[in-house]
């Protein structure tokens, strides 16, 4: 009736023996130190423990390396950004400066001398009407197929004056006070006027402004304190043109260089007389690039250094009269023509144009490593300063072409800039030949020195301020400074 609870049977003696036999084998092998067993493990995870330590200690993971190689390339190109940065902001050019020895005071002269001239544009030269020319302060028509329409102009070759006027009335260096300048400046376009007149018969007519010049610097208080040796003019035609002989044949020149109180000042000229210019320096034929900033001129550096210049040599140029001149420019047609690593642009009637368009002239000299500079109407050329603007390493045949003209400027060794070749020597019957003997190590090197002439010989902008590099102007204030400050101690 009623349910037994089932009570659960006894372990046998066998079965509790059994179960401490079990519970005793497992406790001493798990946790008894006297066991062997369990000390060589110890030993061994003891020994690799260590051993891994030392490892780690001694050669770090390669991901720790990897970590630091990439924060210091961060840092390293940080860092080269920034120098680049600097880089951008300041002048790889040695910058002129103005110091009381180089303080020019600009002659307010009466408008009959200069910009009184500009009015009649069109009979300025005999030969080309000038008014295109005479714009933007004497740079002339915007070239935009050069560059910036800002920079490139379509530049005269006789304008010089205009643009070193305007250079200076804008200069760091221009005082206003004549009691402070060691330098007076007489801003006479000697040249415009000499190039109007070059037809007129009457002499006395043709050299009335020079004279009317003369008297009226005269007078002025400042020329009696060194009877004019203080004072300079810069003309933008060779100083053949107003140095009118008198026992010679008359090709249109007046006798302004020839007048005793012109004789006292300094003269700048594209083309001083070799032999009696004394006080004549040379200054460049402008060219047409006219920069405002370094980063301008450091922009074209570079790019003329990459040129592409599968002509040796090149030759911009067409026959001349008279029997010598004519001689020397036939025989360079002659050879460039037959040569097929030359090239002829012919100005002659036929391709007298392309001749007188700026891109074409600095197309062929920036696709040439050489180019021959023959003596044109006089000993010097315009397009010398054309070939240094393209990095095409000029050839000379008359050592009057640029080493007698230039010493403000270029290197006095000639051999690091350009060749030179007697244009009455057996060399002169075959250019190329000698030209192939030049190394292309040597090759580089000399258009690397054009390279660097390029600022200097380069008119800036008139309008430009704070250029950052020393232009043909900051050389030639600089250069007669000291020249005058000589002269006078």
């Amino acid at each position: 009736m009623f349910s037994r609870k089932q009570i659960s049977p006894l372990n046998t003696p066998l079965e509790e023996e059994k179960d401490k036999y079990y519970y005793s084998k497992y406790n001493e092998t798990q946790f008894s130190l006297n066991n062997p067993n369990l000390k060589f493990a110890a030993l061994v995870f003891i020994f690799l423990s260590s051993w891994l330590l030392l490892l780690l200690f001694w050669f770090p993971p390669k991901t720790t390396n990897n970590v630091a190689v990439l924060h210091l390339a961060h840092k390293t190109q940080n860092a080269e950004t920034i120098n680049l940065a600097t880089a951008a902001t300041k002048s790889p050019f040695k910058v002129p400066t103005c110091d009381p020895s180089v303080a020019v005071y600009v002659y307010p002269l009466p408008p009959k001398f200069n910009t009184g001239l500009l009015s009649r544009c069109k009979t300025l030269n005999v030969y080309t009407d000038m008014c295109p020319h005479v714009a933007n302060r004497g740079l002339g028509q915007p070239l935009p197929k050069l560059g910036s329409p800002a920079a490139w102009f379509a530049t005269h070759q006789f304008i010089a004056e205009m643009i070193f006027h305007a250079r200076v009335e804008n200069h760091p260096c221009r005082t206003l006070d004549p009691a402070r300048a060691a330098l007076f400046y007489v801003p006479f376009y000697g040249g415009l006027h000499a190039s109007s007149m070059f037809k007129e018969a009457n002499l006395t007519s043709r050299d009335e402004l020079a004279v009317d010049l003369v008297h009226h610097l005269q007078a002025q208080p400042w020329w009696g304190r060194n009877s004019g040796r203080d004072h300079f003019i810069a003309l933008g035609r060779t100083a053949w043109d107003f140095m009118r002989a008198t026992d010679g044949p008359d090709f249109g020149a007046n006798s302004l260089l020839n007048l005793p109180a012109v004789k006292n000042m300094s003269v700048l000229t594209v083309e001083r007389h070799p032999w009696q210019g004394s006080n004549q320096h040379g200054i460049p034929y402008p060219s047409y690039f006219h920069p405002s900033t370094w980063q301008e001129i450091l922009t074209w550096q570079n790019k003329v250094r990459e040129m592409n210049r599968p002509n040796l040599f090149s030759f911009i140029g067409g026959p001349r009269k008279g029997l010598e001149k004519a001689a020397i420019r036939n025989e360079f047609i002659r050879q460039c023509g037959e040569s097929t690593r030359c090239f002829l642009m012919n100005c002659g009637p036929s391709g007298a144009s392309k001749c007188h368009e700026p891109s074409e002239v600095l197309k062929v000299m920036t696709e040439s490593t050489f180019c021959l500079q023959a003596p044109g109407d006089s000993f010097t050329r315009r397009s010398t300063f054309d070939s240094v603007l393209a990095g095409c390493i000029p050839v000379f045949f008359s050592p009057h072409t640029a080493y007698t003209q230039y010493k403000w400027f270029l290197p006095e060794e000639v051999k690091t800039y350009s060749v030179y070749i007697d244009e009455k020597s057996p060399a002169s019957r075959k250019i190329e030949d000698e030209l192939l003997k030049i190394s292309g190590e040597k090759v580089k090197a000399m258009r690397e020195k054009l390279v660097d002439l390029i600022p200097s010989l380069t008119y800036a902008h008139p309008n430009a301020t704070d250029v950052g590099f020393g232009d043909a102007v900051d050389v030639t204030l600089a250069s007669l400074a000291n020249h005058v400050s000589k002269m006078m101690n």
